[in-house]
């Protein structure tokens, strides 16, 4: 391998999310010395990615099939939507265990400052989905950032034709989480959402 191949290596890992220039060349070093172990598989999981992954149609997630996996599975429920942003999102919820409806893939929020508005994103097929009579609650899990709440909001608006419920995710406190390392805006949001206390 040239020298110049070397450096491309390191140019496209070094674009990979949480990977600098040090960082990919550390993990292109790896590869490159443990070529048969990591370099040779790790190229054909790629090829093999690219060639058989593919968005769905229905909800946005990737999945080697379209539908995806969670749309045809029927164990799930679906009276409920789960709209997220990103793919990486729907992915945190399926690890939780903690939602077991449909999801929805916006593929990101409204953003003023990046130019982005609604029809970037995939509002027009969340409404479609959301007006099936057996759709009963469609629950907004965006991130609590300006971009997700304003998204949230411009949801609700399009979504008030429909005969759903809206809901959203809780903020506050985290599990495990002190009080004193928490942020302004976290413990605001937890004073506001707070619930009764159980009783013993």
């Amino acid at each position: 391998m040239s020298a110049g191949e070397i450096e491309r290596l390191i140019q496209l890992l070094a674009r990979l999310p949480g990977l600098g220039p040090r960082s990919a060349r550390r993990a292109a070093l790896a590869l490159l010395e443990r070529r048969e172990q990591l370099l040779v598989p790790l190229a054909a999981a790629l090829q093999q990615t690219a060639e058989r992954v593919v968005s769905c149609g229905r909800c946005g997630n990737l999945d080697s099939q379209d539908p995806c996996s969670l749309c045809v599975d029927p164990v799930r429920d679906d009276s409920l939507i789960c709209v997220v942003e990103e793919v990486a999102d729907l992915w945190a919820l399926e690890r939780s265990g903690a939602f077991k409806g449909r999801y929805h893939v916006l593929g990101g929020t409204l953003s003023a400052l990046d130019g982005r508005g609604p029809e970037e994103l995939r509002v027009a097929s969340l409404v479609e989905r959301a007006s099936d009579t057996k759709v009963v609650e469609v629950i907004f899990a965006l991130g609590a950032t300006v971009d997700g709440q304003t998204t949230a909001h411009y949801l609700a608006e399009r979504l008030a034709g429909c005969d759903v419920r809206l809901s959203r995710l809780a903020h506050g406190v985290p599990v495990g989480g002190q009080l004193d390392y928490l942020d302004d805006g976290t413990l605001t949001a937890a004073m506001r959402a707070r619930s009764p206390a159980a009783s013993s």
